[in-house]
């Protein structure tokens, strides 16, 4: 009887675990909810949302005050959102997130802004 529960035992840890790292490996937050108001939001409204996600990104990673990042952040966040087409923009507005095509355009405008790659 024993055996039998340890078995089961570490079948529960193995699911637990295997839940834990693909929450980890996720891009999108376990516990996030979409602002609804980014439904409405215009492009303008948009790019100034990526823009303080990039101050407060920066400003985390780098250890500095978000004032420190305005010019960069407003060329990464103006990059990034030339760089989206319309279903990038509109997946965006649907989700809080950038997805796969937006994201790699993202990461390009990172680099060529000369911000610090979140880990």
């Amino acid at each position: 009887m024993s055996s039998v529960i340890r078995v089961m035992l570490a079948a529960a840890a193995l699911a637990v675990s295997t839940t834990v790292v693909l929450a980890a490996a996720s891009n999108t937050p376990t516990l996030y909810q979409v602002d609804p108001a980014l439904k409405t939001e215009s492009v303008a409204e948009l790019t100034a949302r990526v823009r303080r996600a990039c101050a407060a990104t920066q400003a985390k990673i780098q250890n500095a005050s978000e004032m420190s990042f305005g010019r960069k952040c407003d060329c990464y966040a103006g990059r990034t959102m030339r760089a989206l087409s319309e279903d990038e923009v509109q997946a965006y507005r649907d989700t809080g997130v950038f997805n796969d095509g937006a994201r790699g355009k993202a990461l390009s405008a990172i680099d060529g802004c000369k911000l610090q790659r979140p880990i």
